[in-house]
């Protein structure tokens, strides 16, 4: 696959900007929604880089609102949008350094997804992920932990050790922590499955309800917490040879 032109790559960046804040004001048109759904339809990277916009746009979320006027921007590079959208929506000077200080915001952003092949990815903090059939992950660095989301699929992590930034993988209701160790999350038949193979984790099955704790160790049953949605994934059938199926 040809990667796009830095050009090309802002053009799609800044229209995926555009549509985002556009579909969330309170004025948008049905002429406006239309020609969104056009647009959206004539590539798949527009939609890909739609998905990372909203993304975005939650993380922006976690920022104080206050009775400011809202500015629009757009930005140029998607490393940056994180802050620079936020900044954008809640109109507050230096906001990006402050959510980060804050924790309210991450210094990077970054989506990693597979069809049909398996894919090996590292991560800005060094720690190796391998992707399944239909899996993709978002990952966050804060300022207080390292955070990856699996919207779907399974992917198997080698993190990389770090006792002063914890490393959180975020899957249906729940969370696993840990610092530096090696484990597969599968979302299957809504549920979530945890297996480790090597190290400790600390699994919530509901990150609302904190007393809901297990600790794994090499060896345990692999744990399971609910899926936050009631489907089978894509990548249920695993190749033999995948990490994480010879423990589960």
């Amino acid at each position: 696959m040809n990667e796009p032109t830095p050009h090309s790559d802002d053009s799609i960046t800044e229209a995926a900007a555009h549509w985002c804040m556009r579909l969330h004001a309170d004025d948008c048109t049905a002429q406006e929604r239309e020609a969104f759904a056009q647009w959206l339809s004539q590539s798949p990277a527009h939609a890909s880089e739609f998905r990372a916009m909203q993304d975005i746009w939650s993380l922006s979320a976690h920022l104080p609102r206050p009775d400011a006027p809202t500015v629009v921007a757009r930005p140029r590079r998607r490393r940056w949008l994180a802050r620079a959208v936020a900044a954008a929506v809640v109109a507050l000077p230096l906001a990006g350094l402050m959510g980060w200080y804050q924790n309210w915001l991450p210094s990077s952003y970054h989506r990693y997804s597979t069809e049909a092949a398996l894919q090996t990815v590292e991560l800005p903090d060094g720690t190796e992920v391998q992707l399944n059939l239909n899996s993709a992950i978002s990952f966050a660095n804060y300022r207080d932990q390292r955070q990856v989301t699996l919207r779907s699929g399974e992917a198997f992590f080698k993190v990389h050790h770090d006792a002063s930034h914890p490393f959180v993988v975020l899957a249906g209701t729940g969370s696993v922590t840990v610092t530096g160790t090696q484990f597969n999350v599968w979302t299957y038949q809504g549920q979530v499955i945890v297996t480790l193979t090597e190290g400790s984790v600390k699994v919530l099955s509901d990150v609302h309800q904190p007393n809901q704790v297990a600790y794994l160790t090499p060896g345990c049953r692999p744990t399971t917490m609910p899926a936050k949605r009631s489907r089978s994934s894509p990548a249920s059938i695993r190749n033999a040879r995948w990490p994480g199926a010879t423990a589960n």
